[in-house]
């Protein structure tokens, strides 16, 4: 009974020890760099083209679901993109990127999307760095506003928003330009 008593003991002991000895699941820490705390706001301008149709396209549909093509908002399409960023909105002006990633329809009743992409910029001061959009597109609306969460580069810890405007849409090929105004915090 002793050995027990003093087992049990021991086990609370041990188990006290253990428990005020781990580390917090999280916590506030000092800013690991200094040069990377948001300094500035920088704000991008682009048009971003995607080509779903013609000789080079842009996209590609990689998954749909059971219901894709009977559904009137193509709930369950999955496609892959890397599409163009260009300073104007004709396919021949400057580009100055991609984006690259995925959208998805994830709405049952009406045209929206879920994106996840990153825009890799190509050229002028932020070329090599990248910005990462991931959010609702809820693409029927006039202007859609969608959260800039991450970035590497210039954009290392940046966090800020986008916001696109359907620029054309081409109802018989399916292509679309989109002009974007994308601020962000870095």
């Amino acid at each position: 009974m002793a050995r027990l008593v003093l087992l049990a003991l021991f086990s609370a002991l041990l188990l006290a020890t253990a428990i005020t000895t781990s580390e917090a699941f999280s916590k506030t820490v000092k800013a690991p760099y200094q040069a990377h705390r948001p300094k500035k706001l920088t704000h991008l301008h682009f048009y971003f083209h995607d080509i779903v149709s013609g000789a080079k396209p842009t996209t590609a549909i990689v998954a749909v679901g059971p219901t894709t093509n009977t559904s009137a908002s193509a709930f369950g399409m999955v496609v892959v993109i890397d599409d163009p960023l260009t300073v104007g909105p004709e396919i021949t002006s400057e580009e100055v990127g991609r984006a690259q990633g995925m959208y998805a329809s994830a709405d049952q009743k009406s045209f929206g999307l879920f994106v996840a992409f990153n825009l890799v910029f190509t050229k002028g001061e932020f070329a090599g760095s990248t910005a990462s959009l991931y959010g609702r597109n809820p693409v029927m609306s006039k202007v859609r506003e969608m959260p800039i969460i991450a970035g590497t580069g210039a954009f290392r810890f940046g966090r800020g928003y986008a916001q696109a405007r359907t620029f054309t849409f081409n109802t018989t090929s399916g292509n679309a330009v989109v002009e974007y105004n994308v601020y962000i915090w870095h």
